[in-house]
């Protein structure tokens, strides 16, 4: 935890902001603020949190990186087209259980991998399962630069059969989350945000770690809301999207962690504050390739 430290020297107050770590070896970390407290600290403390967390993380992401491109450059292309292909029926089994579907995961192999159609599941709920599963192994494929036309496109693509009247279209309208204590911004605030967005995408893709960017993408597109329905879907598209333009493993966020996943872009919504989404994302992404480390 971060705190503001006052220490006195002489006839002077001096504030600084101090950590003090606990994981394995214990690390004191501190940084001067000044003869006041200044006005935007609690700014200073998140960032300084961050500063804190990232001493711990990069090492760790630059390992897996350099590890994982040695394993792919001795795999064979037809393997790993293979691969590519298995993950894209878990990717899409989860992406769309978080959201709703009711296709087991059993439902969606035999449909992606055997082209058998479960019975008694909803028509929506199989036509989006297909879709994804093209639209997903396409971005994979062309890495194409992220812009507003292209995430428009995508989710155009994926709603155009099951929902036409907001399939590609940022709302014009006000919407809430279910169960959630987040109200996303208002419509008049869309355009404004998505712009912004993208600015500060393309003004930090070659400065951030490519994780770090791929979890702040998410955490900030999916915050905004820019569409009526599907951007959870659409975010972790864009989320993969980022982590194989810079040549990194992607990520499948599994349908059994959604609770924690929620609970984790919740607080960071509600409270203002990137970190307790960026730990968590950080916390499964280390997890699932430990054997790169």
């Amino acid at each position: 935890m971060v705190n503001v430290v006052k220490r006195r020297k002489g006839n002077q107050d001096y504030y600084y902001l101090y950590h003090d770590s606990k994981k394995g070896t214990r690390k004191q970390h501190e940084v001067y603020l000044g003869k006041v407290i200044p006005e935007d600290i609690e700014e200073r403390k998140k960032e300084f949190a961050l500063e804190i967390e990232r001493e711990e993380w990069l090492p760790a992401l630059e390992k897996i990186h350099k590890n994982y491109k040695k394993e792919q450059n001795k795999i064979p292309p037809s393997i790993q087209e293979k691969n590519l292909k298995a993950f894209s029926v878990k990717f899409t089994y989860n992406t769309q259980r978080i959201e709703g579907s009711t296709l087991t995961l059993k439902d969606t192999i035999l449909l992606l991998e055997d082209g058998l159609t479960p019975s008694n599941r909803p028509s929506k709920d199989i036509k989006e399962t297909e879709i994804h599963q093209k639209l997903f192994l396409e971005v994979i494929k062309q890495k194409e630069d992220l812009s507003l036309n292209v995430v428009k496109k995508w989710h155009k693509r994926l709603f155009a059969q099951t929902k036409p009247d907001i399939a590609g279209l940022l709302r014009d309208y006000d919407v809430g989350i279910g169960g959630s204590k987040f109200m996303p911004p208002s419509h008049t605030s869309v355009n404004l945000l998505v712009n912004g967005f993208f600015k500060w995408y393309n003004t930090n893709k070659n400065k951030l770690n490519p994780v770090e960017l791929a979890s702040l993408a998410h955490l900030k597109f999916v915050t905004i809301h820019p569409f009526g329905d599907g951007n959870g879907r659409t975010t972790r598209l864009m989320m993969n999207h980022v982590l194989n333009k810079f040549d990194y493993p992607l990520l499948d966020i599994d349908y059994n962690d959604r609770r924690s996943y929620y609970n984790a872009l919740e607080k960071s919504q509600t409270r203002d504050d990137e970190l307790p989404f960026l730990k968590w994302f950080m916390k499964r992404y280390l997890k699932t390739y430990k054997n790169y480390l």
